[in-house]
């Protein structure tokens, strides 16, 4: 037997010594599962009702942060022209949209140092002529019956005493000092984030515009791209426009103010002007603000000051923000208030900021896209 003959029986017979290992049979499939079953139809719109829950309340819990988002992405396109018309000058894009926000940040240092220290004087003389004011009112025969029979005024004597009587009546008003703090604090924080927020976005903003074209067909990509450049260009428009509108109410009151003879009328317009931006409740802070700065020099003058400031957000409302948002955005005055009013109840101060753009925008969507369509058949 030779050698390959030994090596091949050997491995012949260690190969037949092996066995296949034995398979576990672990039964027969059953039948699918039935779709149509109750049972499983049931736990499905289960599964798919608590997931839509579940994302409803992440939504809301993140609503807050969505509506810093917004706002940041309002302010980032409505300050894009400004920096447009820098970049024009033959200066980079980063250099335009740091001169832009230099500008915002020197305005806001100006504010805080003509605003808050004439803003602290009145409030704190109006916390102590309060009393005599009080008094003064009740003074007044109409007034005082008004107060002998509802004892309204006494009640507001009643309070100021037991809560300026140790001189914390700003600090009661925040709910303590703890209050206060959380207010500081909160709002410093959402400040400085729609602030760095804003600077992303306009830094951005053609790079995101560039990304979000690219989704679109090529073939009608340049015409989108032109309906996207025109609808942010309204959006500054109407940036715009709310500035020269809020210009307008502090050149108002400015002059109120003089007339008046208030102190720091030039603090007032400025006041003005930033209340002015805000919409929904800005006017209501001004009118606040002024009220009270005008109550401290009398009672009439300040009631003078609130009548007039009504008056002029009347005829603010109703005629002269309509003509400049016709002139600059196109728009009818009956779309401008609707869109104000919708965009309000909706989304209460988002809404109101950005119902006149979308409006804007949406009518420019009808002109270009659907009205051309709907002749065309």
């Amino acid at each position: 037997m030779t050698l390959s003959e030994r090596i091949g029986g050997r491995g012949t017979r260690k190969s037949t010594s092996q066995k296949a290992p034995a398979t576990t049979h672990y039964g027969d499939a059953g039948a699918p599962i039935d779709r149509g079953h109750p049972f499983y139809f049931g736990f499905l719109a289960t599964v798919g009702a608590l997931t839509a829950f579940v994302l409803l309340r992440a939504l809301a819990s993140a609503s807050q942060v969505f509506v810093l988002i917004l706002v940041a992405l309002f302010l980032a396109t409505g300050l894009n022209p400004a920096v447009e018309a820098i970049r024009r000058r033959g200066l980079s894009r980063r250099t335009a949209v740091a001169i832009i926000f230099v500008a915002v940040l020197g305005f806001v240092a100006i504010f805080i140092a003509i605003i808050v220290p004439p803003l602290v004087r009145q409030t704190s003389h109006l916390i102590e002529i309060a009393p005599a004011l009080l008094q003064d009112l009740k003074a007044n025969p109409t007034i005082a019956d008004l107060n002998d029979q509802y004892a309204f005024i006494d009640s507001i004597q009643k309070k100021l005493s037991s809560i300026s009587s140790n001189g914390t009546l700003i600090i009661s008003a925040f709910g303590g000092v703890i209050g206060v703090g959380k207010t500081v604090l909160s709002g410093t924080f959402t400040g400085l984030t729609i602030l760095v927020l804003t600077l992303y976005f306009i830094t951005s903003l053609p790079e995101a515009t560039a990304i979000s074209l690219k989704l679109v067909p090529a073939s009608r990509r340049p015409r989108v791209a032109l309906l996207v450049d025109a609808i942010i260009a309204r959006v500054g428009a109407f940036v715009g426009s709310q500035i020269l509108i809020s210009f307008l109410a502090s050149i108002f009151m400015t002059f109120l103010s003089l007339i008046l003879g208030l102190p720091s009328p030039i603090a007032i317009g400025i006041i003005v002007f930033i209340c002015g931006l805000v919409p929904l409740i800005g006017h209501f802070l001004g009118c606040g603000v002024v009220t009270l700065i005008a109550a401290t020099q009398s009672v009439t003058i300040g009631a003078i000051a609130f009548i007039a400031y009504i008056l002029y957000v009347q005829i603010e409302n109703y005629v002269v923000t309509p003509k400049i948002m016709k002139r600059t955005l196109a728009l009818p005055g009956a779309v401008t208030i609707i869109s104000a009013l919708i965009g309000t109840s909706l989304l209460g101060l988002v809404g109101g900021l950005l119902a006149v753009p979308v409006a804007a925008s949406a009518i420019l969507i009808l002109e270009e896209v659907v009205f051309p369509r709907a002749e065309q058949r």
